[in-house]
């Protein structure tokens, strides 16, 4: 069996350089954009939610007309044309015409840009616009509508009546040099501008009358042919605007600064997909407080932040120049390595190179040989398990056996032979590093006892990555539990021992074996409870043994977003204080049932950093489970201490998990005791 071993492996991790990517592969289908049975275009312009161009399809300030009198039809947002929507950008590229001038044959005249309304979503983005004047000696001062805040402005001489515009080509993008023209950066916005006009020499209108302004995207005057066309009012104009949603956050006429005005709850606000997360956009101009926001994808996901679905993960495998070794794409992520007996830089190319140590590569062998034998030495299950009787146990890996699973693998509930239940997990991609998880998870799991473990009962070897088979706990995961679409999870009490039973194992991995052991994942989908609600620790793939003596050790960043260590993240030194971080995660998220990975507050706050914040304020109710508040005593706020301490940001001032026990099994005996004096009390009672 150990021979056969290493001609699977082999065969497994070669595999594996068979092509850079997977051109198998093919682009998802197309998710919507807009609301159901909503139109989503308007003559080849795509209109995505939060627009609209019917009553229900579009949020308030956000309705859009379909000119259906053009051929093709145009798009209007006001009097202005919509040539494109970018909802990544919170942008809307527009058309329109320059700035009407009034004021007759006076020295002075002035014109109005704009008139999106007040109390309009958009202002022109200062970035990629710019105020464009020509004429001959005018001077223009460009300032935010209806009010006399200076904005820019410029001056444009002429040699002679007939003087045409020239442009400095020399410079970076042709600039107008002065001469019957010039520019200047848009540096504020706003909703609409005006335009003062005051001639250096004569009258605006009758002695020099070809005076025009406009504000335009930056590089369109550079392309303009005809100047004509602009002093005559028949050019059409293009630039940016830029939106944010009303914030419900605010009362009328109440501004915030910084995230206040992002919604806590995005599965009731503007921001609906879950892969998605609320930005505060801040109006730059007048003042510097916030009114709105915008929804963005989460990195490593595109599309409509503002749909249920509209964020979908985006494959970079079948992205150019991403990679040039194996890719792998994983939820938000993708996995790029060199190819089997290569080595180097896999995302540049030819930076793999040939690596082949036959050395090397039979001590690896052997080691996993020994590990995966040495599982019988601590459990007496049977060594290994062959492929056709897991494929029995499952009815050949049957959906409908389906535990769960993720990007990695899926976990399969099984009937051995034996008659017993086991739970069963295989992995759904192959690459180097699930196998060296897998001898990770078989070399610790053989070494470690304790009730609070999932116990392995062997593994199979007959797979490209093997299998690796537990025993079946029954109750699901921690995470199912609280995380339950009802208002009542489970009761409090159980919360509280929950985590004294993880604080011990924790403590037995940290300090009870012979080589420490730091877990690297503590999170609740790890967590799985038997019908007992006894805690069974799962998921040892990411963990590492470090040495009594040593301080740590230097890893690849690995874990979960929200459950990781923010030093560990920014260092990649793994400590066991990194566990204690992680644990400090899972008690604030036992006292309150809000999700780690996605939870954001209403300033944009984490999970922790809001809990932390309101601890230190007092007010720690606002984010409390209620059935917490409700079952829970004073014993709650001490918890919620010791979670604080477990998450503060430096390592040395964190206490060690057998502190963390020893508080833990404090409180709840002093809880339990409680709860007897109570009901020895309602007995004398009851007895009278």
């Amino acid at each position: 069996m150990q021979l056969r071993l290493l001609v699977l492996l082999v065969t497994a991790v070669a595999m594996l350089s068979s092509s850079p990517m997977s051109a198998a592969q093919t682009p998802p289908a197309p998710t919507p954009i807009a609301l159901p049975n909503c139109d989503s275009s308007c003559g080849g312009v795509s209109v995505p939610y939060p627009f609209g161009m019917s009553p229900g399809c579009y949020l308030p300030g956000f309705n859009l007309t379909c000119d259906t009198s053009y051929s093709p039809p145009r798009l209007y947002l006001g009097a202005l044309q919509v040539m494109g929507i970018n909802t990544s950008d919170y942008a809307v590229r527009v058309r329109g015409t320059a700035v009407d001038i009034n004021g007759g044959g006076a020295p002075a005249a002035s014109g109005r840009w704009g008139g999106l309304g007040a109390g309009s979503p958009y202002v022109v983005r200062e970035r990629r616009n710019e105020f464009i004047l020509m004429g001959c000696h005018v001077l223009a001062e460009l300032r935010i509508g209806g009010s006399n805040m200076f904005v820019n402005g410029c001056a444009s001489i002429c040699h002679t009546a007939n003087d045409s515009v020239v442009l400095d080509t020399t410079a970076t993008g042709k600039r107008c040099s002065g001469i019957r023209c010039c520019q200047a950066p848009l540096a504020a916005a706003a909703s609409s501008y005006d335009v003062l006009y005051q001639r250096l020499v004569g009258n605006v209108t009758t002695d020099y009358p070809n005076v025009s302004a406009v504000i335009a995207g930056e590089g369109w005057f550079d392309e303009v042919l005809n100047t004509q066309e602009i002093f005559e009012g028949k050019a059409v104009v293009p630039s940016l605007l830029e939106w944010a949603i009303n914030s419900t956050a605010l009362s009328p006429g109440e501004t915030r600064d910084g995230n206040a005005t992002c919604p806590g709850d995005l599965g009731t606000s503007a921001c609906h997909s879950q892969y998605s997360s609320c930005r505060t956009i801040a109006n730059r101009y007048p003042h510097k407080h916030t009114r709105g926001y915008v929804c963005q994808c989460w990195k490593g996901y595109q599309g409509n932040p503002y749909l249920a679905a509209g964020c979908q993960d985006v494959d970079e495998c079948l992205l150019p120049d991403k990679c040039y070794g194996t890719c792998t794409n994983m939820p938000g992520e993708y996995l790029c390595r060199c190819p089997y007996r290569t080595r180097g830089n896999p995302h540049i190319k030819n930076g793999c190179t040939l690596h082949a140590d036959a050395k090397e590569e039979k001590a690896e062998t052997k080691i996993l040989q020994a590990k995966s034998w040495a599982v019988t030495t601590t459990i007496g299950e049977p060594k290994v398990i062959t492929l056709e009787e897991l494929k029995k146990a499952t009815n050949n890996f049957d959906k409908a056996r389906e535990l769960g699973g993720g990007g990695h693998g899926i976990v399969y509930k099984g009937i051995l032979s034996s008659l017993h239940v086991v739970a069963i997990k295989k992995s759904k991609i192959v690459i180097q590093k699930e196998i060296d998880e897998f001898i990770n998870e078989v070399a610790i799991l053989s070494q470690v006892n304790h009730r609070n473990i999932v116990k392995l009962h062997g593994c199979c070897l007959e797979t490209e990555v093997p299998v690796l088979v537990y025993e079946f706990i029954s109750n699901s995961t921690l995470y199912n539990h609280l995380h339950v679409e009802v208002s009542v999870s489970l009761p409090w009490k159980d919360r509280l021992r929950i985590a004294v039973e993880t604080a011990r194992v924790v403590t037995y991995l940290h300090s009870f074996v012979s080589m420490p052991i730091i877990h690297r994942d503590i999170k609740s989908p790890n967590i799985l409870l038997d019908d007992n609600l006894t805690v069974k620790l799962s998921d040892f793939g990411a963990s590492r043994y470090i040495n009594v003596d040593q301080a740590g050790l230097y890893t690849a960043v690995q874990g979960t977003v929200g459950y990781l260590d923010p030093m560990y993240y920014s260092t990649g030194h793994l400590t066991e204080k990194s566990d204690i971080y992680s644990f400090g995660v899972l008690l604030i998220e036992l006292l309150t049932r809000k999700k780690p990975i996605s939870y954001r507050s209403s300033e944009g706050y984490g999970l922790v950093k809001h809990f932390v914040t309101l601890l230190k304020e007092g007010n720690l109710f606002h984010i409390l489970d209620p059935q917490v508040l409700k079952e829970g005593d004073g014993e709650v706020v001490d918890i919620a201490l010791l979670a604080a301490i477990c998450v503060k940001f430096v390592g040395e001032d964190r206490p060690t998990m057998r502190q963390i026990e020893m508080t833990l099994e404090s409180i709840q005996a002093s809880k339990e005791e409680c709860a007897s004096n109570a009901t020895d009390d309602e007995s004398e009672e009851a007895l009278g």
